[in-house]
C-alpha cells in the first residue's frame, strides 16, 4: 500500500545519485527543475506533483494503494539496468551495492 510506496520513495531518495548516474546520458539537460522537473542535483516526492522527482498519483494517496512514477530516467537508458535498479531499490534492499561499477555511458 502507500506505506510501501513511501517507504521505497525514501529508499530511491538515499540512492539517488546511483540511480542518476544510471538513468540515461544527458540528463542533465533535461532534469533542470524548470519544465515539470526536479533538479538533477536534488531528489524530492509528492503526490500529484509532476515537479518533484518521483510522483504519487492523488488516486494512490487516496486509495492507499496503486504505483509511483519516477520521472528520472531518460529516453536512452538501459530499460533493464534501471527496472533491476528500481526493483533492487524499492522492494528488496534498499541500499543497493549491485549496481557499482556498472558503465553510465550509453
Amino acid at each position: 500500500g502507500l506505506k510501501e510506496i513511501t517507504k521505497a520513495c525514501d529508499a530511491y531518495g538515499v540512492n539517488h545519485e546511483k540511480h542518476i548516474k544510471l538513468y540515461g546520458v544527458g540528463n542533465e539537460r533535461r532534469l533542470t527543475g524548470d519544465c515539470e522537473t526536479n533538479s538533477i542535483d536534488s531528489f524530492k516526492y509528492g503526490v500529484a506533483d509532476r515537479g518533484a522527482s518521483i510522483r504519487i498519483p492523488r488516486f494512490t494517496d487516496r486509495d492507499g494503494k496503486g504505483y509511483l512514477e519516477d520521472r528520472r530516467p531518460a529516453s536512452n537508458m538501459d530499460p533493464y539496468v534501471v527496472t533491476a535498479l528500481i526493483f533492487d531499490t524499492g522492494v528488496l534492499k534498499g541500499d543497493t551495492k549491485a549496481f557499482d561499477g556498472v558503465a553510465t555511458e550509453a
